[in-house]
């Protein structure tokens, strides 16, 4: 594996990592709500490239972990957008 493709890795790891923990973060100072699309966007973006580059870098626990969470906050995503439509629509 060629030094640009382990940086560019690292980079995507570092970026999701924060994205999530941002967001945590600003859940435990209370500055946003859990179940906001600010906090949940964020953490399915993080968790999306996490799973993805830990599915080609063969780290199943990861994949694991992080497609679970990226699956949970899709949903948790789509049930916000559809409230969201369905208060609009009232």
């Amino acid at each position: 594996m060629g030094r640009s493709v382990v940086q560019v890795e690292q980079i995507v790891q570092i970026l999701g990592a924060l994205a999530i923990l941002a967001a945590f973060v600003l859940v435990q100072w209370h500055v946003i709500d859990p179940g906001s699309l600010r906090y949940l966007v964020p953490n399915l973006v993080g968790s999306t490239a996490l799973a993805i580059d830990a599915y080609f870098g063969a780290q199943w626990g990861f994949v694991l972990l992080e497609g679970v969470w990226a699956i949970v906050s899709a949903a948790a995503v789509a049930r916000e957008v559809l409230r969201g439509r369905s208060h609009a629509q009232n």
